[in-house]
């Protein structure tokens, strides 16, 4: 299929110097409620690249759950296959695909994992199936059938019917502390607009980066 036609003409919002934040953590607030006024489909999904051990990348979508100038936190299982990969090579790659306001973000930085105490705040606030759905999944693992899920489900509503459901041992947080972040406005003429945020000590260096 030729797709060589298939194109958008960018608008000519623009972003300047002037208008950027000195953190790009503030920077990237700003942007992100604005994604959330304007009704973004999951403003906070985002794209996470790993590399396997022979340095074949893997990219996947994953929920940002809260982010502060420490870094961007996402949570998961951590004997899944992303986990195995950060174990590996903590250096990871964000990216946010704010495509209807002609907008991306990409962060590189470094995952660790957060403390059990903070994964256990965030477990306890989410929904029941959720919860029992982090102890269903042995996640990036094969199986042979939906069905075994849904018995392991069942099997596990049953066992925490009448309690609390702890936090597993195995699921938890990762923190991405950036070392790098980029914004992106599309422009016309693909002269995109994009500023590269770079940590120096504790301080950042903003760069206007060609298109």
């Amino acid at each position: 299929m030729d797709l060589s036609e298939f194109r958008k003409e960018y608008s000519d919002r623009g972003l300047h110097r002037e208008d950027l934040a000195a953190e790009p953590v503030e920077q990237f607030g700003s942007w992100f409620n604005q994604a959330v006024e304007l009704g973004i489909p999951e403003p906070n999904a985002m794209s996470l690249a790993t590399v396997d051990e022979g340095g074949m990348p893997l990219l996947r979508t994953v929920l940002l759950k809260y982010f502060d100038v420490s870094g961007f936190v996402f949570f998961t299982n951590y004997e899944s296959r992303k986990s195995a990969h950060i174990a590996g090579n903590p250096r990871v790659s964000l990216m946010f695909p704010w495509v209807t306001l002609e907008r991306q973000v990409i962060i590189q930085g470094r995952a660790e994992k957060i403390s059990s105490a903070e994964s256990l705040r965030y477990f306890a606030s989410r929904p029941r199936e959720s919860r029992l759905g982090a102890w269903v999944s042995c996640q990036s693992s094969v199986i042979s059938s939906r069905k075994l899920l849904m018995q392991k489900l069942n099997e596990l509503k049953d066992k925490f019917a009448h309690g609390e459901i702890p936090l597993p041992s195995f699921w938890g947080g990762y923190r991405v502390v950036p070392s790098t972040v980029e914004f992106w406005q599309g422009g016309p003429a693909r002269l995109h607009d994009r500023f590269l945020y770079t940590r120096s000590g504790e301080n950042w260096k903003i760069e206007r980066l060609s298109p």
